[in-house]
């Protein structure tokens, strides 16, 4: 390994924990370690006792909002390396989880470490041919015994052979809202320049960045309400 893949490698750790950091911060944190408690309660070889050795190993509880997180590292058996951050990213989205968290780690990991780009997409190939597992909760498969989970996830299943235009359009959408953002924020530092060629050369492409984010947002927002008008009128 390099000079550069050790920097790669450590930019993404400090990253994932100031991200942690600052959301324990503002968070209570209470309910989240008496949850962790719970889990040491419950028999070896279950989901919840593996995520709390799992936890307690790293020295570590559960992030707020983001609890399935640990579930998904213990149960793919990804480690909290760099590496296997992104890697379970790329199965996350190959699995059908196209949430803005997950394409944005993923392209700051692929950005950063290029050179295991067959091994991401080899993960995002094992994703497709697995059952959705976004929607898993601890509370749910924690008393679970985590070897039969992982023999249900083995079972091979049938991929969508093509990607309808629902899924297209959100792909589209996150993509847009994160080549915006990523843009903007580029771009923000010249806006504060004294020297009137940066603020015009950095003033356009910011506006157009706030223009593809707001585009990408908008298109969500359509996509969430035709999902909504299917359900209601799949109801009646």
């Amino acid at each position: 390994m390099n000079i550069f893949q050790k920097i790669a490698r450590k930019i993404i750790k400090q990253s994932f924990d100031i991200s942690v950091s600052t959301i324990e911060f503002f968070s209570d944190m209470t309910p989240y370690e008496r949850k962790v408690s719970k889990l040491r309660t419950y028999k070896k070889g279950t989901l919840g006792k593996e995520i709390a050795n799992c936890l307690d190993a790293h020295d570590l509880t559960l992030v707020p909002k983001y609890e399935s997180h640990d579930l998904k590292h213990v149960l793919l058996n990804y480690q909290m390396t760099p590496e296997d951050e992104i890697r379970m990213q790329a199965f996350m989205i190959g699995n059908g989880n196209y949430s803005f968290p997950s394409f944005a780690i993923f392209i700051f990991g692929v950005l950063l470490l290029p050179e295991l780009g067959r091994t991401f997409y080899a993960d995002f190939k094992k994703g497709r041919t697995t059952i959705p597992i976004s929607k898993w909760t601890i509370e749910k498969f924690a008393d679970r015994n985590l070897m039969e989970l992982r023999s249900t996830l083995a079972k091979p299943t049938r991929p969508e052979t093509v990607f309808n235009l629902r899924k297209i359009t959100k792909l589209g959408a996150f993509a847009s809202i994160i080549a915006g953002v990523f843009g903007m924020i580029f771009c923000l530092p010249f806006l504060f320049s004294s020297n009137m060629a940066d603020l015009v050369g950095a003033g356009f492409p910011f506006i157009g960045g706030a223009i593809l984010s707001v585009g990408g947002l908008l298109a969500l927002s359509n996509v969430s309400q035709s999902n909504k008008s299917q359900l209601a009128r799949s109801s009646f």
